[in-house]
């Protein structure tokens, strides 16, 4: 397979350690076995032959089977059983991934977890380098070599101090929130939205602070300095609380939250469970 990938039996030799001369006598042995020729050189590149394109097709069907049947026994060694490298935002981090470690850790306690929190753009360069194996990121989220799945939308709502006085009013709209004083996200898809939102019934926000916590902020607005725009899901730990007050958008506006992995990644089982883990808390 390192011929076909890589176009030549130099290449694929370092990268396997080998001789050249030792891989050309290998692909030989091979042919003679099968009794078909499997590379043909063109200029001076190495490319499959049809029969060899359909050779790889078993080969890598193959080389995934062996690795699941190596992951199916690391439950039954003393050993670590992998790692899994997380990429996600400050609130995910927060307020969704810690019981889906407490489960994972439950069915899986060798597994290394690194959880590593960025803004969507630095998250997903990062991935497609492969130094993370998995993205929980708020879209949009592009990449011609990832795979996007949108796992769940989270409404975005107003809070204001529970000091203030509000009568029964269980909604507002761009232009009330636009005479307050705002405390909003720097930067970020978050961000981007909210300004959309605004934008969208032409209102023009007064000077804002700005904050990189969704934690600092919820701190502050309960402090009674001032109203905020945040998801729903960092209010998993806060429902009920007395320091602010929650209201409805109008209209509503949510984002809305994705998996995302390289096309190319192997799915360990590490992995496989962590992203069905993350789908069932959002679901649940």
């Amino acid at each position: 397979m390192d011929v076909a990938e890589l176009g030549s039996f130099t290449a694929a030799a370092e990268r396997t350690g080998l001789t050249q001369p030792a891989v050309s006598l290998q692909v030989k042995h091979l042919e003679q076995h099968l009794g078909v020729r499997l590379i043909e050189r063109i200029g001076r590149k190495a490319q499959p032959t049809p029969a060899g394109h359909e050779l790889l097709r078993h080969g890598r069907r193959i080389e995934k089977e062996v690795i699941d049947a190596s992951e199916s026994m690391a439950p039954h060694k003393a050993a670590a059983v992998g790692r899994v490298r997380i990429g996600t935002g400050a609130t995910a981090c927060i307020h969704l991934l810690p019981p889906v470690i407490a489960k994972i850790k439950g069915s899986m306690p060798g597994l290394e977890i690194v959880v590593r929190v960025g803004n969507t753009e630095d998250i997903l360069r990062d991935l497609e380098a492969n130094s993370l194996d998995l993205a929980l990121v708020t879209l949009p989220a592009s990449g011609r070599s990832l795979e996007v799945e949108p796992i769940y939308d989270d409404e975005l709502v107003a809070i204001a101090p529970a000091s203030e006085s509000h009568d029964d009013a269980t909604s507002v709209d761009a232009a009330f929130l636009g005479s307050r004083s705002l405390l909003l996200f720097e930067g970020g898809n978050t961000r981007r939205l909210t300004d959309d939102w605004f934008g969208a019934s032409g209102v023009r926000v007064r000077q804002a602070m700005e904050f990189g916590s969704v934690e600092a902020i919820k701190q502050l607005v309960g402090a009674g300095l001032g109203w905020s725009l945040i998801p729903r899901l960092a209010l998993r730990q806060s429902e009920g609380t007395a320091t602010f007050r929650t209201f409805h958008l109008r209209p509503a506006l949510t984002r809305a939250l994705a998996l995302v992995v390289r096309r190319d990644k192997h799915l360990s089982r590490g992995l496989r469970e962590t992203m069905q883990a993350i789908r069932d808390e959002v679901t649940g």
